[in-house]
């Protein structure tokens, strides 16, 4: 990430500061249900406050697919905003326009706005570039710090940057460099841990960390195709994609240091239901009427036993349909394990998240990944068009 200028080396002194954020967060009404985005912008905003200028903060919320919407409008998160800042933050009407751009003008250093969702506009997810300009015009210097929407070439992404000096916010460096080290300094044993519904969402990260990794741990759905792929008979269970993508990810590895384990037993049931009726199956003998859920015990024990002798560990996915008990237990262990474990350890995905923050085990690890999609992306070793567009230093 080091190339990339960062809010630290700019001169903001007296300058609006307009700046990506990620205020994407769930609602109940007009309160803010989970705050974490909100406060994982707080750094920035006051590092940027504390060097004298003023901030124009835009996110989008939801998918108003280009319309106004007042359900998906951002005053909520800038109320909360303006608690956790302890300072009022002005709420814009729209995201651009006369009046917008004449409240910005008035900003004095050491105030905060928030636009209006930029999502209410086609034009954002166009990329469209006078929708890019008219946002530009509102702010002196942009600073990204949305690494959560950093792999979507959107207007307020990376339109903005074609007419402001850009730079990263510090969630965005600390991101980039926390990921970065993953894919060129990762200590060994380094263990990847990965999960999910579909071998297709993970194709990209397995291929790039073959090579890197020492092992991947494969749980949740996506070890199915390659359960049935070794002849395994997997009864109802979840199957997504052709077998020809196992193998190819299975010949790979092969030539490679990298070790791919599979679950070894699984925990069995006629449905995806709370507290369904189960039962603890070898994987050679999963009945045929029943669906795997979660991985089994003896895998939490081989794959808790991985974890332990690890350097490092990337964990992305859940190792079964941890939303209903008792098919969260997989999740919840191996997420102790990580948590327990003395490697530097990055959790990306929403999901893996999720059950890390419910068991309140989010500040045992060394990094939590605040972008889900973007952090696969960056894993896969793809350019993310956000970071692309920042001025190189």
């Amino acid at each position: 990430m080091s190339s990339f200028a960062s809010v630290r080396d700019i001169d903001v002194k007296g300058k609006r500061v307009l700046m990506r954020v990620d205020f994407n967060v769930p609602l109940d009404g007009e309160t803010v249900t989970d705050d974490t985005r909100i406060r994982a912008a707080l750094p920035t905003v006051k590092a940027v406050l504390e060097k004298g200028a003023s901030v124009i903060l835009m996110s989008h919320l939801g998918r108003p697919k280009g319309k106004k919407d007042p359900k998906y409008s951002l005053k909520p998160a800038a109320a909360r905003l303006g608690e956790l800042l302890g300072i009022e933050v002005i709420m814009a009407p729209d995201c651009i326009g006369d009046e917008v751009k004449a409240m910005a003008e008035a900003l004095k250093p050491g105030q905060v706005m928030l636009l209006e969702n930029v999502r209410f506009y086609a034009e954002e997810t166009d990329n469209d570039v006078e929708f890019a300009k008219k946002l530009a015009a509102l702010g002196d210097v942009y600073v990204n710090d949305a690494f959560g929407s950093a792999h979507r070439a959107h207007a307020s992404t990376t339109g903005v940057a074609a007419f402001l000096p850009s730079a990263a916010g510090l969630l965005m460096e600390r991101e980039l460099n926390e990921l970065g080290k993953l894919l060129e300094a990762a200590e060994a044993p380094f263990v990847v841990l990965l999960g999910g519904a579909k071998v297709s969402d993970k194709i990209g990260v397995m291929e790039n960390l073959i090579g890197k990794a020492d092992y991947i741990l494969v749980g949740g759905g996506m070890a199915f195709p390659f359960l049935k792929m070794h002849g395994m008979e997997i009864g109802k269970s979840l199957c997504d994609g052709d077998l020809e993508v196992p193998k190819r990810i299975e010949e790979k590895a092969a030539g490679t240091k990298t070790k791919i384990v599979l679950p070894i037993d699984v925990v069995a049931a006629d449905e995806f239901a709370e507290n369904a009726p189960h039962v603890d199956a070898d994987v050679e003998n999963i009945p045929e009427d029943k669906m795997g859920l979660d991985i089994g015990p003896k895998t939490v024990a081989k794959f808790k036993d991985i974890i332990s002798k690890a350097k490092t560990v990337f964990w992305n996915g859940p190792m079964g349909v941890f939303e209903k008990k008792p098919f969260d237990k997989g999740t919840r262990e191996v997420a102790q394990a990580v948590a327990d474990s003395a490697a530097r350890s990055v959790v990306g995905g929403g999901d893996s998240v999720a059950a890390l923050t419910q068991a309140g085990l989010a500040s045992k690890v060394t990094h939590v990944s605040t972008g889900g999609g973007a952090s696969l992306e960056f894993v896969e070793g793809r350019q993310l068009p956000g970071v692309a567009a920042l001025a190189k230093k």
